[in-house]
């Protein structure tokens, strides 16, 4: 089997010299798919758009070859380039928000693709337009063809860009993180789909990616970038068997788990170094713990090794001069991580929040006179507990009411209906004054650091702000000493709070909000997806942060997410919401390891696992209904692979499988012992 593309010593920098790809090396074979691997700002996506000649305005390639089914893209003329971009070669984008036209239909934009690279027009592309979208495994093909993006979920428009690379027939599909911002069931389907794509026509893949379970479901050959560099290469079963090089190890010590819960996780301190800020020597050198003189003065050669993968580190190009055995250095143990001791806390502790029956209806208005025609459940009779220093994690897919149920417990959004309890006090219609004192006790953790931090304030005046609006602290000189200690707690220096938002890394920002939320002294964190948006080491260093602080300050944790990894090590109980409703709760033990649930049963089969331990996939037909006319009964018995004719009549009852262990399934009876 012949190689598809073959990347020889490609050289990208910025116009001021600094390199952004620097020396890389690879080659796909027909069929397979390589995966390249690394944190961001590794210059994995820069490869890509080397390779179709999509750079940036600063940027430019000055060396190297690629080679594309034997022609060398960069000696195409421009023209000639055109035909390869979307027929030989395609490119799926990490955001298809931002790539698809938001003024045509999705079948113009398809059949655009179809008119340059397969010369069909009129009713033939129309038909093929519609034959693709049903390829992708959209509903309903013929009528999603005339609607625009913003009429489509996210993963319907993921899908949709799929569409359109596979419309030119491309011999080779670079997907650029195609499932990051998608929910599990998602990105299984959206996986899957590649996988039959590449089983049915031969394609190759190339994929873009930071996620290891993606990598241990997809990849046939893994690069491991840093820095513009590859620092390992290997095939699949390889890397995952034995990694080599030390930031390998280092990404999967920093892999969140169940068998880790007690335990920090192994972080990588530090960050990605600016482009063009280590010349000479290792890059890594600054972050690794097993470096020594060399690495600081020489870059290591790449060295090949057995069974032809390759590593570009001094532990294996100088082993003979050190007296090592390149065996010995491949088993060599990780760095112990010492557990602090953690206090024993009881599942029987009192309750710190209290939620009964909760419902957030937004009203739907039509008509000149704006009448009331409908109702948008968001929530819709969410009942819930939290202990003090416990943490509950909430899993469920993208428009399932997550993130509307944390505002509505901070009042953020008033809540229809229902009762929220914050230590024995009811927050629900509470006058704004009052309401302002006691929300000091509840703080929020928002997704997105950047967004959530003014730009135009310096980190001091950011963490002042609230306890100035409480009167906490008394004066400007005591406040600032209260924010000495905050950033000490968060692991940052004191010098720090002179510097603006934009001067930090996505990890180091999302410090700083956690700082913020410390700053009143809350009891309850309310965290929405903090760590989805980070690289897996900032997200151990988050996860640990979280960990420790809830030790050392018994902090109660309502955690968002739909990363079921971080549910398995930070979670104690946990609750899958599914279109606005609870429909399993228990310990993470009972949830994780014995789901009743279909829905539960379903997510879990959809998380890729790296230790090639998962179970069935279970496929969910369709999409979510919406909140805005939700089926009767059961919400989740149109996708249900076990529903009966009670599910569509009313909604299921609570079941309980143990203390903790309820369930909401006609499945099970009322007592099951």
């Amino acid at each position: 089997m012949g190689d598809i593309l073959d990347v020889s010593n490609l050289v990208t920098q910025l116009r001021n010299g600094a390199r952004i790809v620097d020396d890389i090396s690879f080659s796909i074979a027909t069929g397979e798919t390589f995966a390249l691997l690394g944190e961001s700002g590794c210059g994995k996506s820069m490869t890509a758009l080397s390779l179709l000649r999509l750079l940036p305005d600063g940027v430019v390639k000055v060396g190297g070859t690629a080679q594309l089914g034997g022609v060398n893209l960069f000696d195409l003329r421009e023209r000639d380039m055109r035909d390869v971009r979307g027929g030989t070669a395609a490119m799926i984008f990490q955001e298809p928000s931002l790539s698809l036209n938001p003024v045509m239909t999705v079948g113009q934009q398809i059949v655009e693709v179809l008119a340059l690279h397969q010369e069909l027009r009129g009713t033939v592309a129309q038909q093929r337009g519609v034959e693709l979208l049903d390829q992708v495994g959209i509903p309903d093909a013929a009528r999603r063809v005339m609607e625009y993006p913003f009429q489509l979920s996210g993963g319907m428009k993921q899908r949709v860009m799929i569409a359109m690379a596979l419309a030119g027939q491309p011999k080779l599909l670079i997907a650029d993180e195609p499932t990051t911002a998608l929910d599990v069931t998602i990105q299984a389907q959206v996986l899957q789909l590649l996988r039959d794509t590449q089983a049915a026509s031969g394609m190759s893949l190339l994929l873009i990616t930071h996620d290891l379970g993606v990598v241990a479901e997809m990849a046939h050959q893994v690069g491991v970038m840093y820095a513009g560099h590859i620092v390992e290469q290997a095939s699949r079963a390889q890397l995952f068997a034995k990694p080599l090089h030390p930031y390998t190890q280092k990404l999967f010590a920093a892999l969140p788990g169940a068998a880790r819960r007690n335990q920090p996780l192994a972080a990588i301190p530090g960050s990605v170094p600016p482009l063009g800020s280590i010349t000479q020597g290792c890059r890594f050198t600054p972050r690794c713990d097993r470096a020594w003189a060399l690495c600081s003065e020489q870059t290591p050669e790449w060295t090949v090794l057995e069974e032809g993968r390759g590593v570009r580190c001094h532990l294996y190009g100088r082993t003979e001069e050190r007296g090592l055995r390149t065996e010995d250095l491949a088993h060599s143990p990780q760095p112990t991580v010492h557990s602090p001791q953690s206090s024993v806390l009881s599942s029987k502790s009192s309750a710190l929040l209290q939620v009964g029956n909760l419902q957030v209806h937004f009203p739907i208005r039509k008509g000149l006179l704006q009448r009331v025609t409908g109702q948008v459940k968001a929530v819709d009779g969410v009942s819930l507990e939290i202990p003090h220093g416990r943490t509950l994690a909430l899993v469920g897919e993208s428009g399932c009411g997550k993130t509307t149920l944390g505002k509505a417990l901070l009042q953020l959004i008033p809540p229809t209906a229902g009762s929220v309890k914050l230590d024995g006090h009811e927050l629900t219609g509470l006058a704004a004054s009052e309401l302002r004192i006691r929300r000091a006790g509840m703080q929020m953790v928002f997704q997105d650091p950047y967004a959530s931090l003014n730009p135009k304030m310096r980190v001091a005046e950011i963490l002042e702000e609230g306890m100035a609006a409480l009167n906490i602290g008394g004066n400007s000189e005591a406040r600032q000493a209260r924010i000495d200690i905050l950033l000490d707690q968060v692991g940052l220096e004191r010098i720090v709070k002179w510097r603006y938002p934009h001067e930090f890394s996505g990890g180091q920002r999302q410090r700083i909000a956690i700082a913020r939320t410390l700053a009143v002294s809350p009891r309850l964190l309310i965290c929405d997806e903090p760590t989805s948006a980070l690289d897996v080491s900032v997200q151990a260093q988050i996860l640990n942060l979280l960990k420790s602080l809830q030790q050392e300050l018994n902090l109660s944790y309502l955690f968002i997410t739909h990363n079921l990894a971080v549910v398995e090590y930070l979670a104690h109980e946990v609750c899958v919401m599914y279109l606005g409703r609870i429909v399993e709760r228990g310990t993470a033990e009972e949830v994780l390891r014995s789901p009743k649930h279909p829905y539960t049963q379903a997510l879990l089969s959809a998380v890729p696992r790296i230790d090639g331990s998962g179970v069935e996939r279970i496929k969910l037909e369709g999409d979510m209904p919406s909140p805005a006319n939700p089926p009767q009964g059961c919400p989740f018995a149109p996708r249900c692979a076990h529903t009966m004719e009670s599910c569509r009549a009313s909604y299921p009852p609570a079941t309980s499988h143990s203390a903790t262990h309820i369930v909401h399934c006609f499945l099970y009876g009322r007592d099951l012992g």
